[in-house]
């Protein structure tokens, strides 16, 4: 019962309606992306998400990745669908066209990206790390690195992971413990073991490549010792490198995507950026992630809200509470139950704000890459700053919300594995973890980005939030809709302050999680804001019932789900006092009884 289909019409509404994206590429060097181009690529990108990808999803998550005596086996069909996905050029989509790669915008790799993890998350996740590793070696590796690695990477011929976590460290990296030893002519032997590392290995490629995170014999203790190696599966010879795959993780969910713990035991690799810098190197793979990472919460969230909204239009039970809505029938559709509704609506908005906000993010990195003015740049810097955690965290929060919600929807039917909802709830779980927890990003948030530059970056988000406001009361369709939205922005606004004002540094890290959940709130509303406002100018080319709809989202976005920021300002306000209570022992030991 779990459904699919492209939201071509949504994503057409928002890249021409919404974020005007053909104009504003072409007006920072984008000439060749255009309409034409974003509705054939996104078209073609849906073709392939339903046919090649989605009827794998339940047989790989029955089957699922497997450890054999030569490496990692993937679930039947894998092979032959990374075949489609590579020889329709779909990995290098934005990839640099000096190293082979078609140069498209990342705005239009992130709408194809959101197809590709609603269809398949677990094999969404081998192309999106390889994305990443990609960024990172053309942002960091010498010359030599970058021509033998990114041809065959932006072709799919090879593959890319990040070795980062160890049993020991976790988060902290700067306890991790593998070691990189001069080899002579520039190479290295690195030598330790990694855990939870996905996609570490597969038959889908020959040969792929691990970023991994490695001391040197001087390096300093701490972050600053830590450099970034190249380390492929296949040296240049064609033998297997001295790494191995010691065990695959036994997972709640993403059984088709391998989860790997893999020992280094002497394996060649070369350095990546200059010594004792890899986490800056590391970093620009990370910020790919993160922003992937939420437009994989974001893809479940779209089938998850189709799911729902599927089954409540075809299950009859009960009768609703204003009366028969088909009185021919013995029963009138669940959908017209007040609390079914809530949960469809529910799930239907958050989704289609965090596409927004994704797809506004990538839209400025665009602008960035390709304008000559710095202020552009900057601007763009700010935002994808700020956004980064919130996407993260926001687009996998809230897509885990949408995928209970349907399975909610869906009552005794979502929790059995045939109907394939429960499976979408296992699979974006672990959306909140990797990457970076989101206690993580909000952390990251609170600590770092609301003060960056002085407060820009989060300046620049209240002054969009005052335009769009405007928007709303210049349209009498709207109108209704700018109190809640300003009202939720001052309350972000006063966090902020309060934040920054804080006594103790326990304040504002025990107020993280809430605070990005409201700056997400405030967000998501702002792009409901556009949504709204781009409708009511009522555009050719869409069903009317559409435009409508996306003003009646906008307004159970603002109704239902803004004032949460009510109960959040409270909860951030408490400050921390309470979690640390003098009367709670320091190890929590006496709270059981």
């Amino acid at each position: 019962m779990s459904r699919y289909q492209p939201p071509l019409q949504a994503l057409r509404f928002l890249v021409h309606e919404v974020l005007k994206a053909p104009d504003a590429l072409a007006a920072a060097g984008w000439e060749d992306a255009g309409a034409d181009l974003f509705d054939a690529v996104l078209t073609e990108a849906g073709r392939l998400a339903v046919d090649v990808l989605l009827p794998l999803d339940r047989s790989g998550d029955e089957q699922g990745a497997r450890l054999a005596a030569d490496g990692v086996r993937m679930p039947d069909g894998f092979r032959a669908a990374w075949r489609r996905w590579r020889d329709g050029g779909w990995n290098g989509l934005s990839g640099d066209p000096a190293y082979g790669g078609q140069g498209m915008p990342a705005v239009l790799d992130t709408l194809v990206t959101e197809m590709v993890c609603a269809a398949n998350l677990a094999f969404s996740i081998t192309p999106g790390l390889t994305q990443g590793a990609i960024r990172a070696i053309a942002a960091h590796a010498d010359a030599a690195l970058k021509d033998l690695c990114l041809p065959p990477m932006i072709a799919g011929d090879w593959t890319g992971a990040m070795a980062l976590t160890e049993p020991q460290a976790g988060t902290d990296l700067g306890l991790l413990r593998t070691r990189a030893e001069p080899a002579g002519e520039g190479a290295y032997r690195i030598i330790g073991q990694k855990m939870f590392i996905s996609s570490a290995d597969h038959d889908l490629t020959d040969n792929l490549v691990h970023l991994v995170l490695a001391r040197l014999p001087d390096a300093p203790a701490g972050t600053r010792g830590v450099s970034l190696f190249l380390v492929p599966k296949r040296l240049a010879d064609g033998n297997r490198n001295g790494w191995s795959v010691l065990s695959l993780e036994r997972k709640m969910g993403l059984h088709a995507s391998p989860t790997c713990v893999v020992s280094y035991d002497g394996a060649v690799g070369w350095m990546v950026g200059p010594p004792h810098r890899g986490l800056p190197a590391m970093f620009t793979m990370m910020n790919h992630e993160r922003l992937f990472v939420g437009i994989q919460g974001i893809g479940v969230g779209e089938r998850a809200a189709q799911s729902a909204l599927a089954y409540a239009q075809d299950r009859e039970q009960g009768r609703a509470p204003d009366g028969p809505h088909r009185p021919d029938r013995p029963a009138d559709p669940i959908l017209h139950h007040p609390d079914v509704r809530r949960m469809v609506l529910t799930a239907r908005a958050l989704t289609d704000a965090g596409r927004a906000l994704a797809a506004w993010t990538a839209l400025w990195l665009d602008r960035a890459q390709s304008s000559a003015d710095p202020a552009v740049a900057t601007e763009a810097e700010d935002w994808a700053a700020l956004l980064t955690p919130v996407v993260k965290a926001a687009g996998t929060d809230f897509g885990f919300e949408a995928a209970v919600l349907a399975q909610q929807v869906m009552g005794g039917h979502g929790y059995i594995r045939d109907n394939g909802v429960e499976q979408l709830v296992r699979d974006v779980r672990a959306t909140q973890i990797y990457e970076g927890t989101n206690g993580v990003q909000a952390l990251d948030l609170v600590q770092r980005k609301l003060a960056l530059h002085g407060g820009r970056p989060i300046a620049r988000l209240f002054a969009a939030l005052d335009d769009a406001v405007a928007g709303l009361e210049a349209e009498p369709a709207t109108h209704d809709l700018a109190a809640p939205l300003r009202e939720a922005a001052a309350r972000l606004r006063g966090v902020v302050v309060w934040l920054a004002a804080a006594d103790s540094p326990l304040a504002p890290a025990a107020a993280a999680t809430d605070a990005l959940r409201l700056l997400a709130l405030v967000a998501y509303g702002w792009m409901w804001a556009l949504m709204a406002t781009a409708a009511a100018k009522r555009p050719d080319g869409y069903d009317p019932a559409f435009l409508d709809a996306r003003i009646g989202l906008a307004r159970v976005f603002a109704t239902r789900l803004l004032p949460e920021t009510i109960a959040l300002d409270a909860r951030i306000r408490s400050g921390h006092a309470g979690l640390f209570d003098d009367t709670l022992s320091d190890d929590l030991s006496a709270t059981g009884g």
